[in-house]
């Protein structure tokens, strides 16, 4: 196993799985297209990239036929849901699936880009986001076989790959893709229309993409600037309950904590094992939220939105 890591004195923050987002509405289910700021193709510019597929996206005409289609299909369903309850059956909605897309919306950020298009890539020549890695696209780099993860530290974003098999999730032979330092990223917006894993990255220049992940707050938590709060720094109440935590973890290998306060006045403190791997989900968190005191906060009804 060949597992990225730190150089001396940098702090690994987060490591998640990552991709470009795919589109979500029915005009552009199941596409993606990098632009320029003038919305034009611009893959066949982009320097090393293998041939990928060419997109178009459907017509009013195809979108009215899939709605029907896709509202017939609910109706059947709703009307054998119907009957199995009349019949005496237990039927409930939910699960897993439930939850996970709770996290979305049918409502679109931007009509333009989530609906009549959906380009992942937004560059203009020379620009950063150009430089992304082909790897990313999974219409050129099957998840089947290769998997992308994005690593965080306090200096940098970095994209690893390596090939990825499904008899073994932990099997990691990391490549190096692409890196860029934190002070070139200018802003990261989460976008939630749908699954809500997306996010929309914007660089220094201007020039933008949007990546999928399915732990989309884990990946983009650190990426903007994010105060990081030194052990002796912390309140003795606070340093008792941090120091507590670690002992408790019995992760021997574990990395030094990472403390950071929330706008809502309570503190994360999270630690990874920096050899401890997964293909999907990257590197394991362990966190605990406290407030000021150093009182662990464990009630869901007293996390506050910053803390999720």
């Amino acid at each position: 196993m060949d597992i990225w890591q730190p150089e001396p004195g940098e702090t690994l923050l987060t490591r998640a799985l990552v991709t470009f987002a795919t589109g979500a509405a029915t005009r552009v289910n199941g596409m993606r297209w990098f632009r320029d700021t003038e919305r034009n193709d611009i893959q066949h510019e982009l320097s090393g990239w293998p041939e990928g597929p060419v997109y178009t996206a459907r017509s009013t005409g195809d979108v009215a036929g899939r709605n029907t289609v896709k509202g017939t299909a609910v109706a059947l369903g709703l009307g054998v849901l119907a009957a199995l309850s009349f019949g005496g059956a237990n039927v409930t909605s939910g699960g897993s699936g439930e939850t996970y897309m709770k996290s979305g919306s049918d409502t679109p950020d931007d009509r333009d880009n989530e609906v009549l298009d959906f380009p992942v890539m937004w560059a203009a020549p020379g620009t950063i986001a150009r430089t992304l890695p082909w790897q990313l696209d999974p219409a050129r780099s099957s998840e089947k076989h290769y998997r992308t993860h994005a690593i965080v530290t306090d200096r940098r974003l970095v994209i690893v790959g390596f090939p990825y098999s499904k008899k073994n999730d932990k099997l990691i032979e990391d490549e190096v893709l692409w890196q860029i330092p934190l002070d070139q990223i200018h802003r990261v917006t989460p976008r939630h229309f749908k699954d809500g894993t997306d996010a929309e990255i914007v660089f220094g220049d201007g020039s933008w993409c949007r990546l999928r992940s399915p732990v989309r707050e884990k990946f983009t938590r650190y990426l903007l600037p994010h105060e990081l709060i030194r052990l002796d720094a912390l309140a003795p109440g606070q340093r008792h309950t941090v120091e507590k935590f670690i002992a408790e973890s019995d992760a021997p290998d574990a990395a030094p904590p990472v403390v950071s306060l929330h706008p809502c006045g309570h503190y994360r403190v999270e630690f990874v094992v920096p050899s401890q791997v997964h293909a999907y989900s990257g590197l394991v968190e362990s966190t605990l939220i406290m407030d000021a005191e150093g009182s662990e906060v464990a009630e869901i009804a007293d996390l506050h939105p910053d803390d999720l």
